[in-house]
């Protein structure tokens, strides 16, 4: 069945007003909770209003928007008005006749988002059509039922498991179009489908948010920083929204990151220490050394040497009790290299680039190769601080290695290292 050109929802824009997107999310989920309604509103979502590509929203945004503008309908907001078809309720344009036959379901998530990720019994996220190679991820379909089971909740974690993969090999730019599609798969799962057990919802859940995750690393790591934290703050949501402990320890790890790179550092601290409440309950020494380098580095970006030397020494005591049962499997990047790369970025902020270097060359050298991400991207760290340092013919020297690695992977952040080494060589010259 041929899909209508999407409209946008011009009525919905003016309705936002002066707000930002995320700021009017913010409000949708205000007004949310003031009705007893629990929807994970963002930013990409008013967008995807506002382009038209949502018709018609489901039954629990409608009281929402409803609730927030009291007197107007859906169609003074600019959706399509509900019609009862065949007995199924079904969104058709205002003024329009009902088409003769109609397959899909009525609300933003519909049918047809689900054949994109799951098609003729099977749907993938396709590795070959990025152009890198190896195996799929399918995910069965329901085959015309909305009953969610073991199939599905285990294809999002297979999905989860394969993004994963191919960031550690290839970098971020590449991946964060195609990956977007099944995390709204994920999430239209939660909306649509009835769960067979509760524990089913539980693991769907976990899936949804550590796929909003890794999508939002995606984002994150190609330099699309409003998307990564709208991502965040939806896995964030999700945590909340089940109780997942784990999850939320890894939604404030994530975003302590983000705000950091982003030179909001007290925030950095903050949501680095969220994360620690939240993983204390977890029996994951590595998780609380995570958390606790994000804190440092919060720390180091606001220029306190004494608290972020406190949590480092933190982090060294959880890191040295070593791997456990309960450590997250997302953490997999987590050794000694990465403990090597991350405090090389607090000394790197309180501007020690002798002891930086030592740090990123640690990394470096430790590095299994299978991460060629990561690895190019400790070596980017080490130009930089040599660069620094005042040794330009070192840093000329790994710059270039780096470089001449880069076949095959796309980080925003790599090149942003490169650029300013580049910079920094280029004064000294």
């Amino acid at each position: 069945m041929a899909m209508s050109r999407a409209v946008p929802n011009l009525a919905f824009r003016r309705l936002r007003g002066q707000h930002s997107p995320a700021e009017f999310a913010a409000a949708v989920r205000r007004a949310a909770r003031e009705i007893g309604e629990q929807v994970a509103c963002d930013a990409r979502y008013i967008g995807r209003v506002e382009a038209g590509e949502i018709r018609c929203p489901n039954y629990a945004y409608e009281r929402v928007f409803l609730h927030m503008f009291p007197g107007l309908g859906l169609t003074d907001l600019g959706f399509s008005a509900r019609e009862t078809v065949r007995g199924r309720r079904q969104a058709v344009p205002a003024g329009a006749a009902p088409p003769a036959a109609i397959t899909t379901r009525n609300d933003e998530e519909s049918d047809v988002l689900r054949r994109a990720f799951m098609t003729s019994g099977s749907a993938t996220l396709a590795a070959a059509s990025l152009g890198l190679g190896g195996p799929a991820v399918a995910i069965p379909s329901p085959r015309g039922t909305h009953r969610i089971g073991e199939t599905e909740v285990r294809a999002v974690e297979d999905a989860v498991r394969r993004i994963r993969l191919l960031d550690d090999r290839h970098g971020a730019d590449g991946l964060y179009k195609v990956a977007a599609q099944p995390l709204r798969t994920a999430y239209a799962l939660l909306d649509t489908g009835t769960m067979t057990r509760r524990s089913t919802e539980d693991r769907l859940h976990a899936g949804a948010g550590e796929l909003s995750l890794s999508v939002g690393w995606l984002a994150h790591d190609s330099g699309r920083h409003e998307d990564a934290r709208s991502h965040y703050a939806e896995a964030l949501a999700t945590a909340r929204v089940a109780g997942n402990a784990a999850l939320e320890a890894h939604a404030f790890c994530n975003t302590s990151f983000l705000a950091r790179d982003t030179g909001r550092y007290r925030e950095a601290v903050r949501a680095a220490q969220a994360g620690l409440r939240a993983a204390q309950p977890l029996d994951s020494a590595r998780l609380l050394s995570l958390l606790s380098l994000r804190e440092a580095g919060g720390w180091a970006g606001l220029g306190d040497r004494s608290a972020c030397e406190q949590a480092l020494g933190r982090a060294h005591g959880w890191f040295d009790r070593g791997p456990a049962e309960g450590d997250p499997e997302w953490m997999s990047f987590f050794g000694e290299p990465e403990r090597e790369a991350l405090e090389a970025g607090c000394w790197a902020a309180l501007g020690e680039w002798g002891r930086a270097a030592r740090h990123a060359q640690r990394a470096a050298v430790l590095q299994n190769p299978h991460f060629a991400r990561n690895l190019a991207l400790y070596r980017a760290h080490l130009a930089k601080a040599l660069a620094h340092a005042g040794r330009p013919d070192e840093a000329a020297a790994e710059a270039k290695r780096v470089a001449d690695s880069l076949d095959g992977i796309a980080s925003a952040r790599i090149r942003e290292l490169l650029s300013e080494t580049s910079r920094v060589l280029a004064g000294r010259s």
